[in-house]
């Protein structure tokens, strides 16, 4: 598929077969003189257009396109046609004429505004120095079997999808694939999401065309810097590219981030072998033993969790041969997670000591509140209305309040649940869905306010970060327990 054009959701191509079939729909309101030409001009742009497209693919989206121009084709070609015969040439009264075209125009508008709402994902561009490389391992953990299968021998294994800082790719370096090491990979897990939450696949299939800013396996930052440590856990369901945006940002500042894949958990999980694992983890509708489902499955993404940091360090040491062996800062790490992998963030600070900074995007705290958090935190969240779960606020209070560290409750205003992901980026612009700040303006807040914090806390930062952190939304300060 030919690039996106960003800001109009569509292709060159897919832009001159709309702009053919909106002629072939004026020609006919045109001057007598004049519809020749245009009527002309108008196939010789629309045909190739089509023909090429159906070779490369068509998107749903132009299907409307196609055929309201299908429509008014033969209506357009009937006058030129009976001309070059000799034949009288007959049109329509007007008053017949405005239903059919209407409707037409109708169709045909039905194309783009298809292509806004779900359009193919164009990432930011990184505002950070660095350029941004990518790569994907698989790790198994050979000290915790598999909890999700009856096979003893069948041990525990992630997917973990490294962002980090890198040289310049020289001009037309091929960019990352959107959620996959492959397009096949990429569109089963499209698939798998769409599944999840009900929605057909093929209104998301533009979804897995995307590629991301960062290029595959290119070569570290030079310079010697070590890079300060971000893991990630994504939401229910959730798979390790669904922050990419995110990650890419914070990779351009200068971290490291490690972005899990929880098999059972996340959709779909495409391991080295080639097996895809699909998510086993699902709400029975029984509010308790549904908290209590939650709980185990935060206690193993908190595990997952601290597993990745181990393999990570014994990646700088150089227990395996690596690029980034040397490179990574293992003593400035903090985790991080969306909703359900927020709970999972905020279990493994308690139970790990290793993590200095912990940050929850939007996530319901999961699992018990003690031990007391020590390290510092900061929980991002939706705009609170009426139709927030009343116990999300007093559980993250609660959380955020037992803490021997000063915490931060940040509330971004027009966000949604989904504002904290790439979501935004490919889905229709519904307040409830996604929030009213925007495609653009969604992930530089929620970006922008992550390294505030993380500046602050992992790069010791002068400043006072509730002063920073205030002007991305409404801020809380927790200050820590006295005695704690």
């Amino acid at each position: 598929m030919t690039e996106i054009i960003e800001g109009l959701s569509m292709s060159p191509l897919e832009i001159l077969a709309l702009l053919g079939a909106v002629a072939l729909v004026v020609a006919r309101w045109l001057p007598p003189a004049a519809r020749p030409r245009v009527t002309i001009a108008a196939g010789a742009v629309l045909v190739p257009s089509a023909t090429v497209l159906g070779v490369v693919g068509i998107r749903w989206q132009l299907l409307p396109v196609l055929v309201g121009a299908a429509v008014v084709l033969p209506f357009a070609l009937a006058p030129l046609l009976r001309r070059r015969t000799g034949r009288r040439s007959w049109r329509a009264r007007w008053w017949l004429a405005l239903p059919g075209s209407a409707a037409c125009a109708g169709l045909i508008a039905m194309g783009p505004v298809a292509a806004w709402a779900f359009p193919v994902p164009v990432f930011p561009e990184p505002s950070g120095d660095f350029a941004v490389g990518t790569r994907v391992v698989q790790w198994t953990d050979p000290l915790r079997p598999e909890g999700f299968t009856a096979d003893p021998n069948d041990l525990r294994t992630v997917v973990v999808q490294l962002w980090y800082p890198a040289q310049r790719s020289p001009a037309g370096a091929q960019r990352a694939q959107y959620l996959g090491r492959t397009e096949h990979e990429a569109r089963t897990v499209s698939d798998a999401l769409a599944g999840a939450v009900g929605l057909p696949g093929f209104l998301v299939d533009g979804v897995p065309e995307a590629h991301t800013r960062a290029v595959v396996d290119a070569p570290v930052a030079g310079g010697g810097e070590r890079f300060p440590i971000v893991l990630f856990s994504p939401g229910s369901g959730g798979v390790r590219t669904q922050n990419t945006a995110w990650a890419e940002e914070l990779a351009s500042h200068g971290y490291l981030v490690a972005a899990l894949d929880h098999p059972y958990d996340s959709a779909a999980v495409v391991l080295a072998d080639g097996r895809t694992i699909h998510a086993e983890t699902a709400s029975t509708g029984d509010r308790d033993r549904d908290e209590t489902l939650a709980a185990d499955w935060t206690a193993v993404r908190a595990a997952d969790l601290g597993f990745v940091l181990t393999r990570l360090e014994g990646l700088d040491r150089g227990e395996t041969v690596d690029p980034l062996t040397g490179r990574l800062d293992t003593g400035r790490v903090a985790v991080t997670g969306h909703s359900i992998g927020g709970a999972a963030a905020l279990q493994a600070a308690r139970q790990d000591r290793r993590f200095d900074a912990v940050i929850d995007l939007d996530g319901y705290p999961h699992g018990p509140t003690s031990p007391a958090l020590r390290q510092p935190a900061l929980a991002l969240t939706q705009a609170i209305t009426p139709a927030t779960d009343p116990r999300y606020l007093p559980r993250l209070t609660e959380a955020l309040g037992q803490s021997t560290a000063t915490s931060y409750r940040l509330t971004i205003p027009g966000a949604a649940h989904l504002t904290f992901m790439d979501g935004t980026l490919y889905l229709p612009p519904v307040p409830s869905i996604v929030g009213t700040l925007g495609r653009t303006e969604s992930p530089r807040v929620v970006a922008g306010a992550t390294l505030t914090f993380l500046d602050a806390v992992l790069r010791d930062q002068p400043g006072d970060p509730a002063r920073s952190l205030s002007a991305f939304g409404d801020l809380s300060v927790h200050h820590p327990v006295v005695g704690g």
